[in-house]
């Protein structure tokens, strides 16, 4: 097993460039880290330049680390190799609680075998969709008024408070230190009302997938979520992100919303994200 470095974190991103879509969420970490985003994360590999398994996981020496929740993410082209890792390797601290998102669906026997024989506890928090633009000219952006035009935005650090208050997995300060990171660091983008006060908004993940689109209730029905979501996608491509989104299988408005404005999907992959020790 081996710690990349900067150089290796250069080419592992174009490594895993050729793996898209479902290496989205590790290329996204990385693509974030090799362009100097701040991050909690080291990325390592069963070997170099070769690798079959690439894992984000926490810093053991990043003072910042425990502000945000612990999470691994990983992309794996051999599942034994995967295993090795995860059991005789410790790619990853098994005394801690942590959470493992856009995980491949397929690896969820073995993961839950191995943290079984660690007597971890574990559960599927969620199964998701993965939705992405590979081109911009795929995207069927809504029209926009001048006026509404006028009202878009990108948001700012006077509305942490009511995105962390809003958002499903916030409410606590674990919540407003990662929504404080994301919009310093990362783009964003809302809709404000009359005051200059976001009343629609969505944001980019540390991974750089789209998240967090939230409209407030009063302001629902206007076509908000479907502009943000455009803007959003052409700003993307536009700065070399990857564009691309996780969404909650059960949540359908969301998926016929990406879908409906030209998002494509694998049909071969589902992701998930698996709680340990929780």
């Amino acid at each position: 097993m081996k710690v990349l470095h900067k150089d290796e974190l250069q080419i592992a991103e174009g490594v895993l460039l050729k793996h898209l879509p479902k290496s989205l969420k590790v290329y996204g970490f990385l693509y974030g880290i090799n362009r100097n985003k701040p991050s909690t994360l080291e990325i390592v590999v069963d070997k170099w330049p070769d690798f079959k398994v690439i894992i984000c996981r926490p810093h053991p020496e990043n003072k910042h680390a425990l502000e945000f929740r612990k999470k691994v993410a990983y992309y794996s082209t051999d599942e034994q190799i995967l295993r090795k890792m995860l059991t005789e390797e410790d790619a990853v601290d098994w005394s801690s609680s942590f959470l493992v998102g856009g995980l491949d669906v397929s690896h969820a026997p073995m993961l839950k075998e191995v943290s079984s024989e660690r007597e971890v506890n574990n559960r599927c928090f969620t199964l998701v969709n993965l939705l992405y633009l590979p081109d911009s000219s795929h995207l069927l952006m809504p029209k926009v008024d001048s006026e509404l035009e006028s009202r878009i935005s990108s948001l700012n650090l006077s509305h942490v408070d009511v995105v962390n208050k809003t958002w499903k997995f916030g409410g606590d300060e674990q919540g407003y230190n990662t929504i404080k990171n994301l919009i310093s660091n990362f783009p964003s983008c809302c809709i404000s009302d009359d005051q200059g006060q976001p009343v629609s908004w969505i944001l980019v993940y540390d991974y750089c997938a789209m998240g967090m689109l939230y409209t407030l209730p009063e302001h629902r029905g206007k076509g908000y979520a479907k502009v943000l979501v455009g803007t959003m996608a052409k700003r993307l491509h536009a700065e070399g992100y990857p564009v691309y989104c996780f969404i909650e299988e059960d949540n359908v408005v969301s998926y016929r919303l990406f879908k409906n404005l030209g998002f494509t999907e694998d049909p071969s992959y589902r992701a998930a994200w698996f709680e340990f020790n929780f």
